[in-house]
């Protein structure tokens, strides 16, 4: 309450309290001496006064006084309760016990609540509300595809794509049965969700998820699931020259790749229909080359946006952002050494781009002019935020503490190490010390270990060593040699954020097993390596070794089925999460447990997952919301949970099958994709491989692209939503989309016209 019951007594009675008050001694022997202490401190804390000011208070408070607070207590819980009372009738301000119940007024149906914006009963509950002003407009379902999805959406009336013949007393102009072909828009985005080409009738009703089909009861939902990640100030790829041009690939790992835009934002509420701005989709040549017409207005070329082209001419250190007229959009297609439409020598451009195929062409220079150096910030297209990314990971760092922290590039003075080999061993000798530590590194760009042959990093024992990409950057490394881990006993390795690749001189030696990362029997002292645990977080450790152009826009695996990581020691553990890796050898004594990973072997018929002689049966594997491009044999298949094996036998293979376990007492299989004849302990609700039976339909196995491992909306339902919670199986498992269109369906129900059905288009 504002007042006090105590001020409103007559004086006289407040004055005969403070007397009684003054003649008693109210405080307790501890409590005086406790009040004495406070009262000799020159400098009390904030705490300390709030504790001395309620003592004197106490010992001069009269019992009137302290039976009155007693009652001013309960009529201040009475008034909260009555204040409580009003705000439970709104739901901004309710209690959290109201919201049901609100909830259930209006009639709010739960959904899963997937996306950020959708997790949060109390905001879904008042955004109901407010849509309820709006229902049945096509912006609300618009905003309904986008929130609940958390992908980019459009929803298109078909009725207004519809050809026909108009009614002479009124007259669309704006509607034509023959399409408007002036520009290069209408044939661009005439099968996307922004076509404005006038269409047939279809009175079949909208598949789930399906194909558009036009007619006046349809809607389309379209939806770009494929989301835009950045690189920021990434190092590209040289190519063969062409007739003296510099070129390059945007790629880090030098092929081919297509670029992505990224979606502007609608606003917190839809007031307008999305644009091809609106949603992350490629960025083609004919968009960009409009796009940088524009000049400094670009929405896609800009620093900070989609695209950027950085120069740092010969004795700079400061890279300088290319201006939009500088740059041309060109079909660069070809092989190496022979590309297309190169600019030539005194070209008014400084670079020609390719965005489709990733691709950039700077002009040949006069023989005693040095080429500038060239970085790129650009956007590539994935499903999730898997393997090595720019995407936010500090919640998963391990060392926190600055002074455990160290950065490559040294930002020290003087330099202590400038290769990522020799930062390795500099942080692992301040482990003796420190205890814990991480090499941080800073940036994109890719980083070439130019020291040749493997290199072993060794730890004390119970220290913890950290190789992690700072928060937002997403370095390549390119190895020359082995990465090798060792320690003493409960010793830790963690890997984070990182994307490894084999570089141009390493190279696979004879019959000795060989990966990117290997954790070795032995230690450097050929002591026995005692190593606890080798974790890796957001990593990639790229299938193959190394991609390898074949110069007609294709690529390969350098190395196809050679391992990536090799483990050797009796009780090490192997702990992957969210990362992407090629074939792994485990000897039996090794423990591996996967989660929300891609293991890929470049081929169903070569091996993912087996011992260190790349046939027998590994160490014990635990697979969680995995996909597995290969075979697998292991000795103990622990547990196989929301997971594909994607396998096959070759002619004349040893193998029984593509996925095979020594032991079939120990473990379990559970709500998983197998290969046909699937050697396995018991199991529970799976789906084996088998003639006309269901099988997953993935948009391509071929790593390095948009829609890598994705598995496509027509695959059967017992396998999309096939999982323990309806997901799908495989290693996309997490991304839930399968529920994410659930949800939208119950939203739909509510908010579409009597009358109409909706179908959902998926776009990527």
């Amino acid at each position: 309450m504002s007042f006090s019951l105590f001020n409103l007594v007559p004086a006289v009675y407040r004055l005969r309290d403070a007397q009684i008050a003054a003649s008693q001694t109210l405080l307790t022997a501890a409590e005086q001496i406790e009040l004495a202490t406070l009262q000799s401190l020159t400098s009390p804390s904030p705490d300390q006064q709030a504790e001395l000011a309620a003592l004197v208070a106490k010992s001069q408070r009269g019992p009137l006084e302290s039976l009155l607070m007693v009652i001013d207590e309960q009529l201040a819980v009475m008034a909260e309760d009555l204040d409580q009372l009003y705000d439970d009738q709104f739901i901004e301000t309710c209690a959290p016990w109201v919201i049901p119940y609100i909830g259930d007024l209006i009639g709010y149906q739960s959904i899963n609540g997937i996306t950020p914006t959708v997790d949060d009963p109390r905001s879904e509950v008042a955004e109901t509300i407010s849509l309820r002003r709006r229902k049945g407009t096509v912006l609300v379902l618009e905003q309904l595809a986008r929130d609940v999805t958390g992908w980019g959406a459009h929803a298109v009336e078909y009725f207004k794509l519809l050809g026909v013949t108009q009614y002479v007393k009124h007259v669309r102009l704006h509607s034509h049965y023959a399409p408007n072909v002036r520009g290069w828009q209408p044939l661009y985005y005439e099968d996307s969700g922004f076509s404005t080409l006038p269409r047939r009738v279809d009175v079949r009703a909208p598949a789930q998820p399906g194909l558009p089909r036009p007619d006046i009861l349809n809607i389309g939902i379209y939806l770009w699931s494929l989301g835009a990640q950045t690189i920021t100030l990434g190092t590209p790829t040289a190519a063969a020259s062409t007739n003296g041009a510099a070129c390059y690939r945007l790629s880090s790992l030098g092929v081919d790749m297509p670029l992505y835009h990224l979606a502007a934002s609608q606003g917190e509420r839809i007031e307008q229909a999305a644009t091809p701005a609106n949603v992350p989709d490629l960025l083609s040549r004919l968009v960009l080359c409009a796009d940088i017409q524009q000049g400094v207005g670009s929405n896609y070329y800009r620093e900070g946006g989609s695209l950027a082209l950085y120069v740092t001419p010969a004795g700079s250190t400061t890279p300088q952002l290319l201006n939009p007229y500088q740059i041309q959009v060109a079909n660069l297609s070809g092989p190496d050494g022979s590309w297309n439409n190169v600019p030539a020598l005194g070209s008014p451009y400084a670079a020609s781009i390719d965005p489709q195929l990733g691709r950039i062409a700077m002009p040949p220079l006069p023989a005693s002019t040095p080429q500038p150096a060239l970085t790129v910030s650009y956007c590539y297209g994935f499903n999730a935020e898997m393997g090595g990314g720019e995407y936010e990971r500090e919640d998963s760092f391990v060392v926190t503490k600055q002074e455990e922290i160290f950065y490559f590039p040294d930002v020290h003075s003087p330099v202590r190490y400038s290769d990522i080999p020799t930062a390795l061993q500099f942080v692992a000798l301040q482990l003796a010390t420190l205890g814990s530590a991480a090499l941080e590194v800073t940036g994109s760009a890719t980083i070439q270990v130019t020291t040749s042959g493997p290199q072993q990093i060794d730890l004390p024992k119970g220290s913890t060593l950290e190789f992690r990409a700072q928060d937002g950057a997403r370095p390549t490394v390119l190895l020359d040699g082995e990465l090798l881990f060792s320690g003493d006993s409960s010793s830790t390795v963690i890997v984070n954020g990182i994307v490894f690749a084999a570089g141009a001189g390493m190279t696979p030696s004879g019959s000795t097993p060989m990966g990117l990362l290997h954790v070795p029997a032995t230690r450097p002292d050929t002591t026995t390596n005692l190593l606890g645990t080798l974790q890796l977080t957001n990593c990639t450790l790229v299938p193959g070794w190394a991609l390898q152009p074949t110069g007609d826009g294709t690529y390969t695996a350098a190395q196809p089925g050679q391992p990536t990581l090799i483990a050797e020691p009796a009780g090490v553990e192997i702990l992957g999460s969210l990362s992407i890796m090629g074939p792994i050898w485990a000897a039996s004594m090794v423990t591996v447990n996967l989660t929300d990973c891609i293991v890929d072997a470049t081929g169903t018929t070569l091996v993912a997952y087996a011992a260190l002689d790349g046939q027998s049966g590994g160490a014990p594997l635990t697979l969680v919301g995995c996909t597995a491009i290969g075979k697998v044999h292991a000795e103990v298949l622990t547990l196989i949970s929301d997971s594909i094996v994607w396998a096959a036998l070759a002619a004349g293979d040893s193998w029984v099958s593509g996925l095979v376990a020594d032991r079939l007492q120990t473990g379990c299989v559970r709500f998983s994709f197998l290969p046909y004849n699937a050697v396995t302990p018991r199991r529970f609700e799976c789906v084996e491989q088998a003639l006309a039976s269901a099988q997953p339909v993935f948009a391509t196995t071929q790593f390095g692209q948009p829609a890598y491992a994705k598995l496509w909306a027509c695959t059967s339902g017992s396998i999309r939503r096939g999982a323990d919670d309806g997901g799908e199986m495989g290693g996309f498992h997490f991304v839930l989309a399968p529920l994410r269109e659930s949800d939208l369906a119950i939203r739909l129900q509510e908010y579409l016209p009597v009358g109409l059905s909706a179908g959902l288009i998926y776009n990527s």
